[in-house]
């Protein structure tokens, strides 16, 4: 999702505002990355998907860094990464074939 340079300062002063009040120390949100993902996963799968999929690789990365070690930014950082890039490829299969198969009866 293409946004324009105001834009973009809204979006980084919301997450910074939304993570301190959330008490999310040291994070860095990549707000590109995340409307990407969002727009990637809308277009392969259906629109709600959006907000699903930026959650769940937001909560994934979140459960990794606090595995790899509380404070420590980098791991958090390795892990947004590694779970967007799951979820990219993940949206990528979705536009060859049925991302959600159905039961037969």
């Amino acid at each position: 999702m293409a946004v324009d340079n105001e834009e973009l300062r809204i979006l980084t002063e919301w997450s910074r505002r939304l993570t301190q009040e959330l008490q999310i120390r040291d994070v860095d949100v990549d707000v590109e990355l995340l409307l990407e993902l969002a727009r990637k996963s809308a277009e392969s799968v259906i629109h709600a998907t959006a907000p699903i999929t930026t959650f769940l690789v937001g909560y994934s990365a979140g459960y990794e860094a606090g595995a790899a070690g509380a404070g420590n930014k980098a791991p958090a950082e390795g892990a947004v990464s590694e779970a967007a890039d799951i979820a990219f490829g993940l949206c990528e299969a979705a536009r060859n074939e049925d991302p959600i198969p159905r039961q037969r009866d």
